[in-house]
């Protein structure tokens, strides 16, 4: 259709280009973790400056939790830190980049202080400040680690400066400021090294610029008065810019250069750490704020340490269940929560695993083992006495309000998944992979699958152990089976679509299961819906995809992540639509790319039936909208698939034949 155009005068007129249109798929093998860590955002500070991020409730001094996506586990590590903590977090999130993972996003839970102790919610984080550097309020300039955790302590930086000439004429200078040319770059905020004479210089910044006219030359200049005037004209100038250099004491190192120092510039050393920094934030302090003051440095602009960081803690045995959800978030809420309820608003997760959700076991501590011996030679000689042996580290806090056995209390646990299976539920946009106890009996297995209905949910038993050779715990851990079935999901994902049921499949970098499940005992289990980890000759084996649904057409995983793929695809790519004219043509329009989608998905096997029309169906006419409808703003169309459901059982038919032959028919 050629777009209405406004025609004057008989002549040619451009067509205006017209939007190219057309559903296509999203990705499905995202998935969200929820965890604990050694480091990594929580509680970020919210600042009171017009560069700073506003929060999303008013009035609000910090975001509890932050859902960071990460694409490999090297990208985590430098986030959130290795294995050193007592939390299963990191080995789940290796474990799902190993099997396939290509992203994911992570959220740290913390415990959240209340009433008389809600102050303990600004501590455990380490702090410091540069030496002798102050505010030209006379105040001093105090650093953060950007969250909380025993690693900030091991922070160091300093800031230098680096100069650049000014080319300015011998008439430039004044006490109160300076002139110069269009050509040089200089803005609001910057700041300047003026020398008086005499060895003396001075650190001005410039606070006003006016643009004006050479009546002379007619040459366009600027005018630039300074924040505080000089006693004498000064005889030559020098850009003054800050350098930044961070390091954590564990291998990462952040350099920031060309920062200003002062809050009118635009690279403002406050503004350039809440934006770019994942080592340090300016502290705020509400009795000493610096942030919206300027640094003065001496003239001589020496290069500023920092004292010790301290006060950074890991405070791990205070962590809850309770922790990991927001009871103030109610369905429809336009800001995120905080727990698992700050993943609500990505619109790409399919996924989601929460490994520290409770803690089985403890894991094994991490200790470094000193060898006293080695001192031994093979000729006999005088006896050499051995250094005094290194301090060993302080045994870290464990999970110990997280601590839930599994036989005895089953009910708390299955309590708190179904919090996540209700949320999920409610949202309907992500499946929730849950972890069947450990070590559980039979009948207490059966009893706690029992326990959920979902579609939006499924469940792998046993869990997996593993043994990894960039961990300090020279041991086995137990995994969660659902960390590796995520990993296996996004494999499928990408190989194959959404379509294609995410089992059969090896999985990788594991040991063995905690549980060998006997093929009786699976037999069960998988007609109870529980996606079994078996252990076979060729490694261990994912062997079913299901949901925890009670209705048979969404007992299979890959029919529920179709269904809720088409419904994101047309969610998100038919925003279009709103406020375009309800007529027939764009009920035509909406009709054909639907069906141009579908049909791409029925060629790629994700429908049953032998023909489009048995496979699908799109209305969007004139019986759906009549008057009253188009007279109310709304479009309704009506879309029907049939989805192919997985192959689990191959029937094998064996006969002998009068004359011998075997007959195999499946």
């Amino acid at each position: 259709m050629i777009p209405r155009l406004a025609l004057g005068a008989p002549g040619i007129y451009r067509v205006p280009d017209q939007p190219l249109r057309g559903l296509t798929g999203v990705r499905m093998d995202v998935c969200a973790f929820v965890g604990v860590a050694p480091r990594g955002p929580a509680r970020v500070p919210v600042y009171d400056a017009d560069w700073a991020p506003k929060p999303c409730r008013d009035g609000a001094t910090m975001t509890h939790s932050v859902a960071v996506a990460v694409d490999s586990w090297n990208a985590y590590q430098q986030i959130y830190g290795a294995f050193e903590g007592p939390g299963l977090l990191p080995y789940a999130v290796a474990s799902f980049f190993e099997n396939g993972g290509l992203r994911a996003y992570i959220v740290r839970i913390v415990h959240e202080y209340l009433g008389s102790d809600a102050t303990k919610n600004t501590q455990g984080i380490a702090r410091s400040a540069f030496r002798l550097l102050t505010t030209t309020g006379g105040g001093s300039v105090k650093l953060r680690a950007s969250n909380e955790g025993l690693w900030g302590n091991s922070l160091t930086a300093q800031l230098s400066f680096k100069t650049t000439p000014l080319a300015l004429a011998p008439d430039a200078f004044m006490p109160s400021g300076i002139k110069f040319g269009a050509g040089l770059d200089l803005g609001r905020g910057a700041t300047l090294r003026i020398s008086l004479g005499g060895g003396i210089q001075v650190i001005r910044r410039l606070a006003l610029i006016v643009e004006d006219w050479d009546p002379m030359t007619g040459a366009r200049l600027r005018f630039a008065t300074f924040d505080a005037p000089t006693a004498v004209a000064g005889q030559s100038a020098a850009l003054v810019a800050g350098v930044l250099e961070i390091e954590d004491g564990d291998g990462r190192r952040e350099v920031h250069d060309r920062l200003g120092l002062s809050s009118d510039h635009p690279r403002w050393l406050a503004r350039v750490l809440v934006g770019e920094s994942d080592l340090l934030y300016p502290e705020d302090d509400p009795l000493a704020s610096w942030i919206n003051l300027d640094l003065d440095p001496d003239g001589s602009l020496p290069t500023y340490g920092i004292l010790p960081f301290t006060g950074g803690a890991d405070r791990y045995r205070d962590i809850v269940p309770d922790d990991f959800f927001d009871p103030d978030w109610v369905l429809g809420d336009d800001c995120q929560g905080k727990g698992i309820h700050a993943i609500v608003e990505l619109e790409d997760l399919s996924l989601l695993v929460a490994p520290d959700i409770y803690s089985p076991r403890p894991l094994v501590p991490v200790t470094s083992i000193v060898d006293e011996g080695g001192f031994a030679g093979a000729e006999f000689t005088e006896c050499v006495i051995p250094p005094p042996p290194t301090e060993q580290a302080p045994v870290p806090e464990d999970l110990d309000r997280l601590r839930l056995d599994p036989s005895a209390d089953l009910d708390r646990i299955t309590t708190l998944q179904r919090r996540i299976v209700a949320l999920a539920d409610d949202l309907r946009s992500f499946v929730v992979l849950l972890d069947a106890p450990p070590q559980l009996d039979r009948q207490r297995l059966l009893y706690w699958r029992a326990k959920f209905a979902s579609p939006y949910a499924a469940a792998y038993y046993p869990w997996i152990e593993v043994a990894r050779l960039d961990d300090q715990r020279d041991a086995i851990v137990r995994v969660n089976p659902s960390a590796i079935a995520a990993g296996i999901i996004a494999l499928r994902e990408t190989q194959f679509g959404v379509p294609y049921g995410p089992a059969n499949v090896v999985a990788s970098s594991v040991v063995d299961v905690d549980d060998r499940v006997s093929p009786q005992r699976h037999d069960e289990l998988h007609q109870n819906a529980l996606n079994i980890f078996m252990k076979e000759r060729d490694g261990i084996r994912l062997t079913a995809a299901r949901t925890l649904s009670v209705e048979q057409a969404w007992r299979q995983l890959s029919v529920r992540r179709l269904l809720t793929m088409i419904e994101r695809v047309l969610y998100q790519q038919l925003q279009w639509v709103v406020f375009e004219p309800n007529d027939r043509e764009i009920r035509t329009q909406i009709s054909q790319m639907i069906e141009a989608y579908l049909r791409q998905l029925f060629r790629a096997n994700a429908f049953a039936g032998a023909t489009e029309a048995t496979a699908f169906f799109v209305r969007c006419d004139d019986l759906l909208n009549p008057p009253l409808v188009a007279d109310q703003g709304r479009l309704v169309a009506e879309v029907g698939v049939a989805p192919a459901e997985p192959l689990e059982f191959i029937v094998l038919q064996i006969s002998r034949d009068g004359d011998a032959t075997l007959r195999v028919r499946s």
